[in-house]
């Protein structure tokens, strides 16, 4: 199975990285192949924690797939996990976290591991993907850049 896993050093809070990363809906804005992005619920857990049920599009060339995933948002571990529900994968998890390292900087933690059902969607859109998880961590932190500032 797919994997991917990298920690990146940004020069803006933890707070700020995770207020990005949970701001899902403005993901088509940014985010390599994120064609749309649509919340379809959205759980209020208390103490920082809420959960969303979101429709992911993701587009490339001629082909165009929407995937369902439940996105648990722990404020208070500074935690973002993923779980697929619904789509062209078989599995696919995500998890991010982020932790102080001092003076308004942050390690950013970005790991992902999925699977297509169909061989042929593995085959035709596999290598887009890993490529396009590679610069995911990279995408997160240019918009941070653009929305608080360089650090």
């Amino acid at each position: 199975m797919p994997a991917f896993s990298t920690t990146r050093r940004v020069r803006h809070s933890a707070d700020d990285m995770f207020d990005l990363v949970a701001d899902v809906e403005k993901y088509p804005r940014f985010v390599p192949l994120c064609a749309a992005l649509r919340v379809r619920a959205r759980e209020d857990g208390g103490e920082g924690r809420a959960v969303l049920i979101a429709d992911m599009t993701v587009s490339f060339k001629l082909v165009r797939e929407t995937f369902t995933s439940r996105v648990e948002l722990d404020r208070e571990k500074r935690e973002i996990r993923v779980t697929y529900l619904d789509g062209p994968f078989s599995r696919m998890e995500n998890v991010w976290t982020f932790r102080e390292t001092g003076e308004k900087a942050c390690d950013v933690g970005f790991s992902i591991a999925y699977e297509f059902k169909s061989r042929a969607l593995g085959v035709l859109m596999g290598a887009m993907f890993d490529r396009a998880f590679r610069t995911f961590a990279e995408a997160f932190e240019k918009r941070a850049d653009a929305v608080y500032g360089r650090g």
